[in-house]
């Protein structure tokens, strides 16, 4: 996540689906606000009910893609603060994850 400059942040991450069956993220939970699933079509960002994970496969949420929308931020997060998420799987259940928070400038495909 790059540093909020609102009460709004967006979120990057990749998760893995090690495992031979599909499966689909169907929610998005945080200790530092309410969290959304948007996609990104040409021009347009929309809000997503769920996205698909293949089976040994990736879904990839980066700037420009899939994403994470952190609204109305409960409390300031800052460069090097971690914040607690959970991704909430059809089929796997809820997997607790630590979102670093980098740079406010952060760029997930160029790692900076």
């Amino acid at each position: 996540m790059p540093q909020p400059v609102s009460e709004m942040a967006a979120g990057f991450l990749t998760v893995a689906n090690k495992g031979g069956t599909a499966d689909r993220l169907t929610s998005v939970t945080s200790d530092v606000g309410p969290v959304s699933v948007h996609e990104t079509v040409g021009q347009s960002m929309r809000e997503v009910k769920d996205l698909d994970v293949p089976a040994h496969g990736r879904l990839v949420f980066e700037s420009g893609g899939n994403h994470l929308m952190f609204d109305k931020l409960k409390r300031t997060v800052r460069q090097g603060d971690t914040i607690d998420v959970e991704l909430h799987f059809a089929t796997s259940g809820a997997v607790k994850v630590e979102m670093p928070v980098k740079p406010a400038t952060y760029r997930p495909a160029t790692g900076h």
